[in-house]
């Protein structure tokens, strides 16, 4: 009798965790899940740098520069696609972007030029954006409301599983044929699993296109509508508020290293000495390291204030900064491969909570597209990396400038607040 009232005391605090993520919610979080997988497109290119740089002769620079009209186009869409996410719904813009990214990575093989590279990564950006953090994140957010952070981190982690399955596979592949066989089995994989996943589970919530829920969620639908109220600030309010750029800032400084790192981990591990198997099996591992992040801090997030949850996340990013200027052959190095998969995934939690915890839920999917502008910035870290490298034959000087910038963005984060609490300015009722 002692031990089932001491299991009882254990569990009491568990009990209400995913009550809402049942029925149709949890059918949604699974769609949503897969088509994040698709996000998982964009970590295979540096894992393949060896084989395009060896076959098409262009030096690290031409293959960064890639990046910045990719991510480019990625922060001109993401605007577009949280005012489309807002006024068609997000299913329809997720099957769109993954039915895009499938035809472009069919496309991948015929590509003899370093311009048309350069193209299809551009259409690839648009098509990440349509299956990112804006669309994805406001399906979740619209169908679950007490376990958000957890159906977040459990739909964000879909991109690292993704990851952690796709990048050996691909290489697998590629060693067996060659890196054009490879995107090409990519782009019929997406119209052969993806889609159909995608289009069969995926549904916008009530108010979007979507019937009358069932009655078992009308305890969802009650508890969105305590989420949302007439005081949420919309875009043009929001760009009035202090909070709206110093998330701005922070989300600058964030793609301007997380870029960078992404394009560069495999290529500086192999400067270091490592074998190019080691060095993948690390970035792999970084990558898969997120799916426990994503989960484990949208778990956390969902019982402590949204501010506490990004100041944590920003705290580990910061570290792994400073990890990376130490000697990559001792213990160090996997202290920082384990601190960045942390804190570059569960940014993608902490996120969308922060945002709808400053402005409210109702035009999180419009004002979080404006933040993720901030891509356009972000994108030239790569490219700054590359240029250092280029320049000095190291990394060491691109490095320091990251840490330092981290550190910056961290504290800029102890000042966010609610801004629906704090304005004195009138916020017009529209669907900007």
């Amino acid at each position: 009798m002692t031990t089932t009232k001491t299991l009882h005391r254990l569990l009491t605090p568990l009990r209400g965790i995913a009550d809402d993520l049942r029925g149709r919610a949890a059918l949604v979080v699974l769609g949503c899940l897969l088509a994040q997988m698709g996000l998982a497109y964009g970590y295979v290119f540096p894992a393949l740098a060896p084989d395009i740089l060896d076959e098409m002769g262009w030096t690290r620079s031409e293959f960064s520069f890639a990046r910045l009209p990719q991510l480019t186009a990625m922060a001109a869409a993401s605007p577009f696609v949280g005012f489309l996410t807002l006024r068609y719904g997000a299913r329809q813009i997720i099957l769109w972007a993954v039915a895009l990214l499938g035809v472009i990575f069919l496309a991948f093989p015929l590509v003899d030029s370093l311009y048309q590279y350069y193209a299809l990564m551009v259409a690839t950006g648009v098509a990440l954006t349509g299956v990112g953090d804006v669309s994805v994140g406001y399906m979740v957010s619209r169908w679950v409301a007490r376990s958000r952070g957890l159906a977040l981190g459990i739909v964000y982690a879909g991109s690292n599983i993704g990851g952690v399955l796709l990048v050996p596979l691909v290489i697998v592949v590629a060693e067996r044929t060659d890196w054009r066989t490879a995107l090409f089995a990519m782009g019929a994989g997406a119209f052969a699993l993806l889609l159909p996943a995608a289009g069969l589970l995926l549904r916008d919530a009530q108010g979007e296109g979507h019937p009358s829920p069932a009655p078992d969620d009308i305890t969802r639908r009650n508890s969105m509508r305590r989420l949302e109220g007439d005081d949420d600030l919309n875009l043009r309010a929001a760009l009035r508020t202090r909070s709206f750029w110093i998330l701005f800032f922070s989300l600058f400084t964030f793609f301007f290293y997380f870029l960078a790192l992404l394009e560069h981990m495999v290529l500086h591990f192999t400067d270091q000495g490592l074998a190019r198997a080691e060095a993948v099996r690390l970035y792999a591992t970084a990558i898969g390291l997120g799916i426990w992040s994503k989960v484990g801090l949208g778990f956390l997030a969902d019982r402590i204030h949204e501010k506490k949850s990004i100041l944590i996340d920003y705290g580990i990013l910061a570290l792994s900064s400073l990890l990376l200027l130490a000697d990559l052959e001792s213990w160090l190095l996997w202290a920082f491969v384990a601190s960045f998969g942390f804190a570059y995934a569960a940014r993608d939690v902490v996120y969308p909570l922060i945002v709808s915890d400053c402005f409210g839920l109702r035009y999180m999917a419009p004002i979080y597209g404006a933040l993720m502008s901030t891509l356009l910035l972000g994108a030239t870290g790569p490219l700054f990396a590359a240029a250092v490298h280029d320049y000095s034959g190291s990394y060491a000087i691109a490095f320091r400038c990251f840490a330092l910038l981290n550190f910056v963005a961290l504290l800029a984060l102890f000042f966010l607040c609610d801004e629906r609490k704090v304005r004195d300015f009138p916020v017009s009722i529209d669907t900007e």
